[in-house]
């Protein structure tokens, strides 16, 4: 005869916000088990009770048949004594208790899902054309969470309180909105608003309009307000470009699906399930000869950033309107992404000529992600929006909380305790207050979010950046100084699983150094604990310090006088200043010494005629990737002199350059 048991279930992972209580009750159900499921800060908690059989098929299909957006970290169960008759009340959910330790992982965004689309689609439905539908598999999660455990009140849609329609899908088991906490519907949710118009259509066909007239649109989005134009006007983008002060940098452009995609880039089936999964970031990919955008989209460049919909507004306005749109973070250029209603309407009314927006509150400011495929892979660029909060599982658990708080370009921090470190979204440079504003808001979120008070802080040994001033200000913890190349390879390590040592190489535009010196073309033997300078570029000159990269011929000259080669067009171009840079370039306190490759692209980009200055950070040397010919297999010889460490002569290769 099959034993009755009771089982009490522990899971922890990504199980809130993604239906897992509701599939658990479902399945626990079907299998005629009795007992209940409910969330807390640690995860999920559940108590089961039925034929031994029933039980164990219920455990093993709890982790393999879970739902999409869920990942099961582990899975314990341990047994109690059964309840025999007191235990035959069926099934239940039971509401989040308060308080705990708050251990539990939160799900990222998610595009909609198939049903939801269909929904959208459907004349029919209630939800036809309604722009905040969602269910359990997809929609907003961490951009509207405020706390754990995840429940309604706990998010920005607590204002917003169910209809009669929307609680009986929310209590009714069989319905895919079961216990979905954004769940909402034309008559109890969010709603759109055109503001800076006065046209009194809807807002959304009007928004259309305004793009089609060659207007600039702030849309409120998931993570905050993107600018919008149609990204084949020649005059709009030009426009959004002046407004925004962004003058090279590319645009992001926004297609409906995959056919407008093909249209303008060429798509691999890599980059395809990156631009069709749930995730929905920015793909770079390689632009086709004709496509139809302006030139301002991205200037000098042969690849486009491209975006699929990833709420239903996208994908009721790109249905509506057509053809590609223009999708840039809604701020003045090195400026954080704008996230609140107020603020968007003072510092983007230069800008926009208006605003479409919703009354849905954005608890986090999140920029979209940006990824890119190498070798059939994703590769990522840009960590943000669809992958954030997910952490980055660790083989070894932390021995205490840490908070380390990265660098000064293209700043993300990341807080860890356990075995997860928990990446923040994109914070940008840290060179301006409101960024800085940012920086300071989204360290203290996470620490809320996932209950975390650091121990150790760590920190890169720049002592002027301001996120190591930050450190440096924290009580109560113990300071580690991390040098930043080795924190680049060690975050591969992280990222790969593997625990080194290993040979690593950190190339990049510049970091401060042991030895007080700007590094940036680094070979190094390292592991998480430490690290060997085995190799690296030999150091030059940068004449007028951060002058010159902002102004790539200035490094240009540099490596010219080192290499003993002179580039006449150049010098003739910049004979006004020449003579007195390359005294610079021969040394002194006005021209620090760095080892920096990227410094080293930027020459070549200079003396090839290709950037002498620059707009955005990396700018010569992305610029210079675009004129590379993949098919090329020459080579240009380096010498290699010295030991420990051996130096590596970049002045060899920009003689090579010049020769050639």
């Amino acid at each position: 005869m099959n034993q009755r048991v009771r089982v009490a279930v522990r899971v922890e992972g990504i199980v809130q916000g993604v239906g897992f209580r509701p599939f658990v009750h479902g399945l626990a159900r079907s299998l005629g088990l009795s007992g209940h499921v409910g969330n807390d800060t640690a995860g999920v908690f559940a108590e089961v009770e039925g034929e031994r059989d029933a039980v164990e098929v219920f455990l093993t299909a709890t982790r393999s048949q879970c739902p999409p957006l869920a990942v099961v970290e582990s899975l314990t169960a341990t047994e109690l004594p059964t309840l025999d008759g007191a235990s035959d009340g069926g099934f239940v959910i039971l509401p989040s208790p308060p308080g705990g330790e708050a251990n539990t992982l939160v799900s990222a965004d998610s595009a909609p899902c198939h049903d939801c689309l269909a929904e959208l689609a459907d004349p029919a439905d209630r939800r036809y054309r309604y722009p905040f539908v969602n269910c359990t598999h997809c929609g907003p999660r961490f951009t509207i969470v405020r706390g754990v455990p995840y429940d309604r009140p706990r998010t920005t849609m607590a204002p917003f309180p169910m209809c009669g329609d929307c609680a009986r899908e929310y209590h009714d088991p069989a319905n895919r909105r079961f216990h979905a906490q954004p769940v909402c519907c034309p008559a109890c949710g969010p709603s759109l608003r055109l503001i800076g118009t006065s046209q009194a259509a809807d807002p959304l066909s009007a928004t259309v309009d305004l793009l089609r007239q060659g207007r600039i649109v702030a849309i409120k989005g998931l993570g905050g307000y993107h600018l919008a134009c149609d990204a084949a006007d020649e005059a709009a983008t030009s426009a959004l470009r002046a407004r925004k002060h962004r003058e090279d940098k590319p645009f992001a452009v926004m297609v409906s699906g995959m056919e407008a995609a093909r249209e303008l880039c060429e798509v691999d089936s890599c980059a395809a399930g990156l631009l069709t999964g749930r995730r929905r970031p920015i793909v770079l990919l390689p632009r086709r000869p004709g496509a139809p955008v302006a030139t301002a989209v991205a200037p000098g460049n042969r690849q486009l950033g491209v975006l699929l919909p990833y709420t239903p507004l996208h994908h009721l306005l790109l249905a509506d309107f057509g053809r590609a749109i223009v999708l840039t973070s809604g701020n003045v250029s090195d400026e954080p992404i704008v996230h609140l209603d107020t603020e968007a309407l003072t510092r983007l009314s230069g800008i926009a000529d208006a605003f479409l927006t919703h009354d849905r509150a954005i608890h986090v400011r999140t920029d979209d992600s940006v990824v890119r495929t190498f070798r059939g892979r994703e590769q990522l660029v840009r960590r943000s929006r669809g992958y954030v909060p997910e952490p980055v599982t660790v083989r070894t658990p932390f021995p205490r909380p840490v908070l380390a708080c990265g660098a000064e370009l293209k700043n993300t921090f990341c807080l860890a305790k356990n075995r997860h470190a928990f990446l923040s979204h994109h914070i940008g440079d840290l060179e301006n207050y409101e960024t800085l504003r940012s920086y300071t808001e989204g360290i203290d979120r996470f620490r809320r979010l996932f209950d975390i008070t650091p121990r150790v802080v760590a920190h890169d040994l720049h002592p002027e950046y301001l996120s190591t001033k930050y450190a440096l200000d924290r009580t109560g913890a113990e300071l580690v100084g991390v040098q930043h190349h080795h924190a680049h390879i060690a975050s591969c390590l992280a990222d790969n699983g593997e625990a080194g040592p290993v040979l690593g190489v950190a190339f990049d535009g510049l970091g401060y150094g042991t030895d007080g010196t700007l590094w940036g073309g680094e070979i190094l033997l390292a592991d998480f604990t430490g690290f060997r300078r085995l190799a690296h570029l030999e150091p030059v000159p940068m004449p007028g310090g951060t002058a010159a990269i902002r102004r790539p011929w200035r490094m240009a000259a540099s490596y010219l006088t080192a290499a003993g080669v002179s580039a006449p067009a150049l010098r003739e171009r910049h004979a006004a200043e020449w003579q007195a840079v390359v005294s610079l370039a021969r040394g002194g306190t006005q021209a620090p010494p760095t080892s920096s490759a990227g410094r080293l692209f930027d020459a070549v980009a200079a003396i090839l005629g290709v950037r002498d200055e620059i707009g955005y950070e990396g700018q010569a040397a992305i610029e210079l990737e675009q004129l590379a010919d993949p098919l090329e297999r020459g080579t240009y010889p380096v010498r290699l002199h010295g030991e420990d460490p051996i130096l590596l002569s970049g002045a060899d290769l920009v003689r090579s350059v010049v020769d050639d």
